[in-house]
């Protein structure tokens, strides 16, 4: 199914303006890898090291604004950088710490609706305490009054770092069903691609922490959730596209490095004779 073309002019200025406020604010840092830069080049390592910054904050200047825009027509809000809540109570807290104990010790599997069913039992019993959570990336309600919570993280996370993705992921349901008791509410993990295409997504090591049907969702089953059947081809083709349009641009960009070497190449070369002279 094709995306309207409000939509995909939107997703295309996204990306556009990404690249160009990226290039207009980046500097590369100080040469800090001699050998490297000797042996390839400082273009080349300028490159090497534009790709790096880029992909540090991929999530928030890419994947964010374009889930946003992707979701504009399929839920009734889409909105990033928010706060899952700033209260959870004492009895949630105790509820979520034996979620994690019985996960951590595999006494239990995971299953996302009892969790969130026990949560929301205590939700409001014992001493609210005021909490410092970790925002949520991308909050979309759904025209049923839904809420879904998602946690963007990069294509291969830290196989160790699960368990606190997951008492993430429990302590924004807390905190939401704080505010309002009776809110259908679901947490996720996002991972935008899936990097061992075209094999499956290796999800094992994440099997006894995460609730695999309703906690994770991968490559096309997030994209094509929050847009519909096929969204995920279709940002591709986007992205392919505004790479294309605006590869003049990269190019230039990184011309003045090529200078830069070359410059410093010729100035070294009359020192290089006198010292053989």
């Amino acid at each position: 199914m094709a995306l309207p073309k409000g939509q995909i002019a939107n997703i295309e200025n996204v990306l556009r303006n990404s690249l160009r406020h990226k290039f207009s604010n980046y500097n590369p840092e100080p040469a800090s890898m001699p050998f490297h830069t000797r042996l390839l080049g400082k273009d080349r390592m300028a490159l090497f090291s534009f790709i790096h910054s880029l992909n540090t904050n991929f999530g928030t200047s890419i994947f964010e604004p374009v889930a946003l825009a992707l979701a504009s027509s399929s839920f009734v809000s889409a909105t990033s950088q928010q706060k899952a809540g700033i209260q959870i109570s004492s009895e949630a807290h105790r509820v979520i710490q034996n979620i994690m104990d019985g996960l951590a010790t595999a006494n239990s599997s995971p299953n996302k609706q009892e969790e969130i069913n026990a949560i929301r039992k205590v939700c409001r019993q014992g001493e609210m305490k005021t909490v410092k959570l970790t925002k949520v990336d991308v909050k979309l309600v759904a025209h049923n009054g839904t809420v879904y919570l998602f946690d963007i993280k990069t294509a291969k996370p830290n196989a160790g770092g699960f368990k606190e993705f997951k008492r993430t992921l429990l302590e924004w349901i807390a905190a939401t069903l704080a505010n309002n008791t009776t809110l259908e509410v679901q947490s996720l993990i996002a991972i935008p691609y899936n990097p061992y295409e075209p094999e499956p997504y290796n999800r094992w090591t994440m099997r006894g922490m995460l609730d695999l049907e309703n906690e994770l969702k991968v490559a096309s089953e997030f994209w094509d959730f929050i847009g519909g059947k096929d969204a995920y081809q279709n940002l591709l083709n986007i992205f392919e596209r505004i790479g294309i349009e605006l590869r003049p641009e990269i190019d230039n960009y990184f011309k003045q490095f090529i200078q830069i070497k070359n410059t410093a190449v010729n100035n070294a070369t009359p020192d290089a004779g006198k010292r053989h002279g």
